[in-house]
């Protein structure tokens, strides 16, 4: 099994979602002893945002490129195989002015490559990532509202997973992170218990 943890909270060792995900991946791993984890920090190695003089290192490597391009080709490459590779990713986001972070859309970019991770065909758009299974770490100060107005985070990085062609995808939420101790305990133990709702789901699967 390849395991890819993507982590795009800014708040280091004080960030929730890192917390949640590395522990998702434990559990994981603990399960299945001989998997192959990757662990991708877009705080520390933050992508370069997506800009024209980009555009050239989409689509794979080709000639002509100076230096800075070869460079990002590169990142980008190694970005791509790591998403295409991995049978489970584990995706901590977190909400910041009510959409994903930057960092994380700067990845999504890299990866959501046509010809590669989707094409266009006659009946629509179809993704080419299928078979993989992901878990999404939803953490945010306030608390759940309306999906489709205040949790665009949510929003946002389901709708880029289906649209890559992923379906088996599961949300463990902590919510009220910032609304004072309470609301945050009672955030992190609502996320705990879809943590072990979903291990005791793998359990039964294995079963």
């Amino acid at each position: 099994m390849n395991i890819l943890q993507i982590d795009s909270s800014v708040l280091g060792d004080n960030s929730v979602s890192r917390s949640l995900t590395a522990s998702i991946v434990a559990d994981l791993v603990a399960k299945n002893p001989g998997a192959k984890v990757t662990v991708r920090d877009l705080d520390k190695e933050a992508p370069a945002h997506l800009g024209n003089h980009l555009l050239p290192v989409l689509g794979g490597p080709k000639d002509g490129l100076n230096a800075v391009q070869q460079a990002e080709l590169e990142r980008t490459e190694t970005f791509l195989a790591e998403f295409m590779a991995a049978d489970v990713l584990v995706i901590g986001v977190p909400q910041y002015n009510f959409s994903i972070p930057s960092q994380l859309k700067a990845w999504i970019d890299r990866i959501a490559q046509a010809g590669r991770t989707f094409r266009y065909t006659a009946n629509g758009p179809e993704g080419l990532a299928v078979g993989k299974r992901v878990i999404v770490v939803s953490s945010r100060g306030g608390v759940r509202q309306d999906a489709n107005t205040l949790d665009l985070h949510e929003v946002t990085i389901d709708a880029v997973l289906r649209f890559l062609g992923i379906t088996d995808i599961s949300i463990v939420r902590a919510h009220g992170l910032a609304m004072g101790p309470d609301a945050r305990e009672a955030g992190l133990t609502t996320a705990r218990s879809q943590i072990a709702a979903l291990n005791d789901a793998a359990l039964r699967a294995a079963a």
